[in-house]
C-alpha cells in the first residue's frame, strides 16, 4: 500500500503541475474575435433583450467590431471583475458605463470618452431627503465598485453596497434603504418602472464614460479611438443613442408598470407572465440549472478523489509516521483552501492560474469548487478513519493482511458509514456555493435569476424561483442520502 499510495500521489501531483504549466503559456485566443466584458444590468447602456445583450455600450462595440471585421463575443460578469478581466487578458475591452478616474487610469487605458453623466439621488416620493446634506445617517444604497460608491464613501458615509443597481433600487422600493446613488440614465430607467420613487433635481457629481483596454494593448486602443472617431463623424454614434434615449436623455420604450388598482392575485399572475413566460425567460433558469448541476456533479467527483487521497496520506502519517513530506504538503493545502473564501479561490484560478489561456469557464469552476471541496472532504474522511478503533488495524495485520488491504477491506468501509451524513452535508454546501459563478461570467442558476431581474426590475419572483429550485434539489439529495444510509444499516443486521 505505501508504494501504491506514493505512486498515486505522484501521478496526481504531476497532473496538476502539467495543468498549471499549460496555463502559463501564451494566450491562444482565436484571432478575429473581440471579447467584451460588461455587467448587463445597467440600462440603457447594457441589458438583456431576450437572450441578447444590447444597449448603448453593446451596440457601440458591436459596430466597432463590424467595421474592423471582428467577431464580437460579449460576456456578462460582476462589475468589480470587468477591469480585472481586461488586465489579465481574459477580455479585450470592458464597456459597462465605466467612469474615467485618475486611480483607474493608473491600472488601465481608456478610450476617448463618449458621454458625460451625472451621479443622482433616487428616493421614495414621500422621503424627507432633499439633497446630499440630508442624507447623513440615512441608509444609502450604491452599486458596489462604482463611482457612486466612491463618492458616498468619501463625502457622506459608508453606504450599503449591492451587486447591481437594480437590486439597490428594489431595496429602496420595499423600504429597506432610504436612498440610492446611481448614474442618471439607468436611474431614469428605474424611476420610469417604479411609481413610488423619484430623482432629486441636483446632481452629486458629473463624470465621463469610456471603455477600458489593457495598457499592454496600445494597438487595440488606437483602433478603438480611430473607429469611434469615424462613428461620431458619420452620425452612427448619434443613431445608437437615438435607439435608447429621446432628445432630452429620457429612456425610450419603457414597459408599463403594473397598475396599482389590480388585485393581489392579478398582480401575481401578471408578474409571473412578465418574469417567466414573456420572451421565454424561464429558459434562463433552466439553462442556469443545467450548468449548476454540471459543475456541482463534476466538482463533487473531483473533491472526493482529492479528499480521499489527502485523508489516506494524513491518516497513514498519523498511524505510521511515514510520508512526512506528503503530509506537510497536504497540511499546507488544507490550511490555504479552508482559510480563504471560495469566491476568492474562484477568481484566483480564473484570473491568475488560467489567466493567460482561453479555457472553458465551466472547467475553471469545476477545478475551483473541486479543489475547495476536497479540503473539507479530506478532513471528513480522515475523521471517519481515525474514529475506527485502532484494534481493527492491528487485528487485520495480525491475520497477515497488508496495510493497504486492511485499509481497503476493513477500515474504509466502516469509516464511510460513519461519515456519510457529513459528506452529504458537504455536497449540499458545494451545490449552493456554485451560486458565485457569476463573478467569472458563468450563467448558472443564480445568474439566470439575476438576468430576469435585470429585465423586469422585479426582485421577488426571480429570487423566489431560484431559492425554490435550490431547495427542491437539496431535498431530493437529502432523501437519496437517507435511503443510502438506511440501506447500509440494513446490511449491518
Amino acid at each position: 500500500m505505501p508504494g501504491i499510495l506514493y505512486k498515486k500521489w505522484l501521478a496526481v501531483m504531476l497532473a496538476f503541475m502539467a495543468l498549471f504549466l499549460s496555463s502559463c503559456g501564451e494566450n491562444e485566443s482565436e484571432r478575429g474575435k473581440l471579447i467584451m466584458v460588461t455587467t448587463a444590468t445597467f440600462p440603457p447602456y447594457e441589458f438583456y433583450q431576450g437572450s441578447r445583450i444590447v444597449g448603448i455600450d453593446a451596440d457601440m462595440v458591436r459596430e466597432i467590431a463590424k467595421r474592423n471585421d471582428l467577431e464580437l463575443v460579449i460576456e456578462d460578469m460582476a462589475f468589480d471583475s470587468v477591469i480585472a478581466a481586461v488586465q489579465t487578458g481574459k477580455a479585450d475591452v470592458a464597456a459597462s458605463g465605466i467612469t474615467v478616474t485618475e486611480d483607474r487610469k493608473k491600472q488601465i487605458d481608456f478610450t476617448t470618452s463618449y458621454v458625460k453623466s451625472d451621479q443622482v439621488i433616487i428616493v421614495r416620493k414621500d422621503s424627507d431627503i432633499v439633497g446630499p446634506e440630508t442624507m447623513r445617517g440615512k441608509r444609502i444604497g450604491v452599486q458596489h465598485g462604482t463611482t457612486g460608491d466612491m463618492y458616498v464613501t468619501e463625502n457622506i458615509q459608508d453606504p450599503e453596497r449591492f451587486q447591481d443597481g437594480a437590486l439597490a433600487v428594489a431595496s429602496l422600493v420595499t423600504g429597506k434603504i432610504d436612498a440610492v446613488v446611481l448614474d442618471s440614465a439607468p436611474a431614469e430607467e428605474h424611476v420610469a418602472r417604479n411609481k413610488g420613487i423619484r430623482i432629486l433635481p441636483m446632481a452629486l457629481v458629473s463624470e465621463e464614460y469610456a471603455m477600458a483596454i489593457s495598457k499592454s494593448r496600445p494597438e487595440l486602443l488606437a483602433m478603438f479611438n480611430r473607429t469611434m472617431a469615424g462613428m461620431k463623424a458619420d452620425g452612427t454614434m448619434d443613431a445608437i443613442w437615438a435607439r435608447y434615449l429621446d432628445k432630452d436623455g429620457k429612456p425610450l420604450a419603457v414597459p408599463a408598470v403594473l397598475a396599482e388598482e389590480k388585485g393581489l392575485w392579478q398582480r401575481m399572475q401578471d408578474s409571473f407572465r412578465t418574469n417567466f413566460v414573456k420572451d421565454n425567460r424561464w429558459r434562463y433558469l433552466v439553462n442556469g440549472f443545467l450548468i449548476t448541476i454540471e459543475i456541482s456533479f463534476c466538482a463533487v467527483l473531483m473533491g472526493l478523489c482529492i479528499g480521499f487521497l489527502v485523508a489516506v496520506v494524513r491518516s497513514a502519517h498519523d498511524q505510521t509516521g511515514r510520508y512526512k513530506v506528503l503530509n506537510f504538503l497536504c497540511h499546507i493545502y488544507l490550511t490555504v483552501v479552508r482559510g480563504t473564501p471560495v469566491v476568492v479561490q474562484l477568481l484566483i484560478i480564473y484570473f491568475v492560474i488560467f489567466g493567460s489561456v482561453d479555457v472553458s469557464k465551466v472547467l475553471v469552476a469545476i477545478v475551483a469548487f473541486g479543489v475547495n471541496s476536497g479540503a473539507y472532504v479530506a478532513e471528513i474522511i480522515r475523521s471517519g478513519i481515525m474514529a475506527v478503533d485502532s484494534g481493527q488495524m492491528e487485528a487485520g495485520r495480525s491475520l497477515g493482511l497488508s496495510y493497504g488491504t486492511t485499509m481497503r477491506s476493513v477500515i474504509l468501509p466502516q469509516a464511510f458509514k460513519n461519515v456519510l451524513p457529513a459528506l452529504g452535508n458537504e455536497f449540499i454546501v458545494l451545490l449552493k456555493e456554485t451560486s458565485v459563478c457569476g463573478y467569472i461570467a458563468l450563467q448558472d442558476l443564480t445568474k439566470g435569476g439575476d438576468i430576469i431581474r435585470s429585465q423586469t426590475y422585479d426582485a421577488f419572483l426571480p429570487l423566489i424561483a431560484v431559492a425554490l429550485t435550490y431547495l427542491v434539489v437539496v431535498v431530493c439529495l437529502s432523501q437519496l442520502l437517507k435511503k443510502l444510509e438506511n440501506s447500509l444499516k440494513k446490511n449491518e443486521r
